[in-house]
């Protein structure tokens, strides 16, 4: 089964563990053909409760009237697992959609559990980087760079967009995922998931030491990512539904409205055990 099949059923079945509240709102930001600008990168969903889950707007040029074509009227009070079940259904829009669901379900049943978030500790440090180290980094995550800078460590880049290693000469950058077998420490954006990589990616990695997932989309239970080997998944955990859905809106970066949100899976017990 496929990792987005994965936390479909991860999803639905906390829905039916828990009575779920129903959806109170969603922002879809302008759609920019060519590539979303950095301030128009993400969507969310909000819930009843409080709770809300993020999604990357990884949409393609000949879908954006289909993307536009969506309001909030037309969600606020429907089913968040109803979003959810379209996960791994093949539909940019829907995918869309239903990954920012499923972390919202995620991130309620956090709230209702009163579930320890750890948004203390440096998920990128948690890579422990040294000398001699062969990092891969799987698409383009500038703040790794600066840690990079303190140890006399190799990077190789891996990305989809054969553009930027034209306009990045500068940079190791491959588009061969299959160089990461040679890489003992792996860093994963969280976009992986969205696009239905992160399995022939990781196939990749089964050599490494150390493989870290991050991105705000990974707003979710990990248990899918720590079954294929993933040591560290960290997120963003939505601590002000409304006020991050109103700086979606505008623009702006979101500030308090979310924080870290960090999984280890030497101290993870699972959320469905």
């Amino acid at each position: 089964m496929g990792i987005q099949n994965e936390f479909r059923d991860m999803a639905l079945e906390l829905a039916s563990a828990e009575a779920l509240p129903r959806i109170a709102d969603i922002v879809f930001p302008p759609f920019v053909e060519g590539g979303q600008p950095a301030d128009c990168e993400f969507m969310a969903l909000a819930l009843e409760g409080g709770a809300a889950g993020l999604s990357y707007v990884l949409i393609p040029d000949e879908m954006g009237d289909r993307y536009r074509a969506h309001s909030s009227r037309s969600f606020a009070g429907t089913r968040p697992e109803a979003c959810a079940a379209d996960f791994g259904c093949g539909d940019p829009v829907r995918n869309m959609i239903a990954l920012a669901a499923i972390n919202a379900i995620c991130q309620h049943v956090m709230r209702q559990r009163s579930y320890p978030i750890d948004d203390a500790t440096d998920s990128l440090g948690l890579m422990d980087l040294r000398d001699g180290d062969r990092v891969g980094m799987v698409g383009l995550f500038r703040p790794l760079l600066k840690y990079l800078k303190a140890v006399d460590a190799e990077l190789l880049i891996v990305e989809k967009n054969e553009s930027l290693a034209r306009e990045r000469p500068d940079l190791p950058i491959t588009l061969d995922p299959s160089q990461l077998r040679d890489c003992n420490k792996v860093l994963c954006t969280s976009t992986l998931v969205l696009n239905d990589t992160v399995d022939a990616v990781l196939d990749h990695c089964s050599r490494a030491e150390h493989v870290t997932l991050l991105g705000p989309t990974a707003g979710y239970f990990p248990d899918p990512l720590f079954a294929r080997n993933v040591d560290v998944v960290g997120g963003r955990y939505v601590s002000d539904a409304r006020l991050l859905l109103k700086r979606i809106a505008e623009r702006k970066q979101w500030g308090e409205a979310t924080r870290k949100l960090c999984f280890q899976k030497t101290s993870y017990r699972g959320v469905l055990v």
